[in-house]
């Protein structure tokens, strides 16, 4: 996860902030440079090329590796007994890292799911395991390597062995082994990137009127509704774009052409989206900026990852969230 990291935050050193000029707010740093004029043309040719590139690495070396990896992650569990190719783990982190680093509306969440649960079929092959034990390892890791990027170890554990199911169903001999692997990621994580949550949250918020509780209920609702639209959008911009004539690797770089001429006139839809959740908490975000990302976000997450980019599909919901409470 820390590599990983690394690699993204170097792709947007070199692409997004580099060649465009764009640096958006994150989590523990709200500044922000953003272009304006005709310096903002760069910003869909940014988005053109890491949507190229990374099109090109998935398509050429593991066509498995596009999209946001939830789904390859939980079919290596439930249809391939465990089973990943060695080279998924390693074309996905690069591929993804151009992807989000060039500005796709992409998280890293995603992404880090399938590069775990690939190194977990690695360490299956090595260690020579079988039938449970393998898809057990591969929980364990999917496991770990959220709760490193989510830094939420518990929650992370409970999220790998119920993901697997649409019903209130989990694999419950199996949360001993993530509760571990969470725990230990986290550590290793921590030790080396520092303790702090992934959102910095003002002091003394907490419940004032039983009240309250009545607003929490309704914005659940509501945020309930937003999210059953977003996997619409992305399923029904998957099917446009396979429709798509050309090489496979075309589709990436259309869906960040289009995204990116879309950021020219709203750039805070680029990247994860984190960086403005945390503005909006302090209370330093625009309404115009709130109902740009409320509204933008998630058809920007839908082409970005629906023509086939390489990024995960937990950020914009987040986002999405956020703005609308």
């Amino acid at each position: 996860a820390m590599l990983f990291d690394h690699m993204v935050d170097l792709a947007q050193l070199l692409l997004l902030e580099g060649i465009a000029g764009y640096r958006a707010p994150s989590p523990h740093d709200t500044s922000m440079v953003i272009p304006s004029g005709s310096d903002r043309l760069w910003i869909p040719l940014v988005t053109m090329l890491g949507g190229l590139l990374s099109g090109f690495i998935v398509y050429r070396w593991a066509p498995e590796a596009e999209g946001h990896g939830t789904d390859a992650a939980l079919a290596a569990y439930h249809t391939e007994a465990g089973e990943m190719r060695s080279r998924i783990p390693f074309v996905k982190a690069i591929a993804s890292a151009l992807t989000i680093g060039s500005g796709g509306v992409a998280g890293r969440e995603g992404p880090t799911a399938q590069i775990a649960v690939g190194l977990g079929a690695i360490a299956g092959r090595w260690l020579g395991l079988r039938g449970q034990e393998r898809r057990t390892l591969l929980l364990a890791s999917m496991a770990a390597g959220l709760a490193a990027m989510f830094r939420a170890p518990l929650g992370m554990a409970i999220f790998a062995v119920e993901i697997l199911y649409a019903g209130m169903v989990f694999e419950s001999e199996a949360l001993i082994y993530t509760v571990i692997a969470a725990v230990t990621a986290y550590a290793v994580y921590g030790f080396f990137n520092g303790w702090e949550p992934l959102f910095d949250f003002p002091e003394g918020l907490g419940l004032e009127h039983p009240f309250e509780l009545v607003g929490y209920a309704l914005l659940g609702i509501l945020a309930g509704v937003v999210a059953a639209l977003l996997p619409v959008l992305l399923y029904r911009a998957r099917d446009l774009f396979l429709r798509m004539p050309g090489p496979p690797h075309i589709r990436p770089a259309s869906g960040g052409l289009i995204v990116g001429l879309g950021a020219m006139a709203a750039p805070e839809i680029l990247g994860t989206g984190y960086g403005w959740i945390e503005l909006a908490v302090v209370g330093q975000l625009s309404l115009a900026s709130v109902l740009i990302l409320l509204l933008a976000k998630g058809p920007a997450m839908a082409i970005t990852i629906g023509s086939g980019g390489s990024g995960g599909v937990f950020a914009a919901p987040v986002t999405l969230g956020a703005m609308l409470g």
